[in-house]
This record gives C-alpha cells, structure tokens and sequence, in this order.
C-alpha cells in the first residue's frame, strides 16, 4: 500500500514540507514491516541457544525505541499536516509499546523462554498491524483529502 501512495503522488512536485511529513509518516511504516521481516527471519534461524537470539531481538528493540524518538521529533517539526490522537498512537505509542516490547523480552529470555517468545511474536504482529494501519492511512490521506484539496 505504501507503493501505492508514493504511485499516487509521483507526479506532483515536492515540497521541502512534504518531504518533512513523508520522512514523519510514511517511512517508519516501511521501517516497521523491514522489522517484521528481520524479526521473522533472526526467529526462523538454526540457533544453538536463546542467548544469542535474545541479543539480536534486544538490540533491534533498542534501536526501535531511539528510531521512535527520532519519528516524535520528526512528526513535531513538519508543517504540512497537524497530527491528531490517532496520529499519535500509531506512529509513536504503538510503536514505542511494541520495540519496548523486544527490548524487556531479551532480557527476560534467560529465565523464562517461551513467554519471551511471545512478547516477540506479540511485538511483531503489532508493528505488522501498526505498518498496515498507517499504509492504508497514507493511502486513505492522499486520495480522500489531498486530491480534494488540489480541486
């Protein structure tokens, strides 16, 4: 969906204030799916024990948890869209929760496994949801409220 949005607006020129709200909006949906995919693709791997699994999921929460600061900072410094409670909850709440999420489950990966496991799964399948959420959200925008706007 998110190759439908940027089909949507290829021909329009772009502002220094778009390019803002694209780097605030539309990349960390992308980000979230790459780390669905890693998450998938580190969990599928042969390992020989939890601990080195447990490092490589903590360090991708960690960094999530920086990359949400960094996607607050953005959504408060562009111009070209006020962003409301919804906003808010999907781009930055949801996504905090879910990294968060990574980060306490390899530390707790030592002593209990299997519930980790599930805070992982339960992480991933929350950014999967808050990546659809906010494509269909951008799509939505676009042909509902830009195109209208420029008639």
């Amino acid at each position: 969906m998110q190759f439908v949005v940027i089909t949507l607006i290829a021909a329009k020129p772009i502002a220094q204030a778009d390019a803002q709200t694209g780097s605030a909006f539309a990349t960390p949906s992308v980000v979230h799916f790459g780390v669905v995919l890693l998450l998938s693709a580190i969990a599928s791997a042969p390992w020989d024990g939890i601990t080195s699994v447990a490092v490589l999921w903590g360090s991708l929460g960690l960094c999530g948890v920086v990359y949400v600061v960094i996607v607050t900072r953005r959504m408060r410094v562009q111009s070209a869209y006020q962003p409301v409670f919804e906003d808010w909850l999907f781009h930055v709440l949801l996504p905090f929760a879910a990294y968060a999420a990574l980060a306490i489950s390899a530390f707790a990966a030592r002593s209990y496994v299997r519930p980790a496991l599930f805070l992982v799964g339960a992480a991933a399948l929350l950014l999967l949801f808050i990546g659809i959420h906010n494509a269909w959200d951008a799509v939505m925008y676009h042909v509902f409220v830009r195109s209208k706007e420029e008639e």
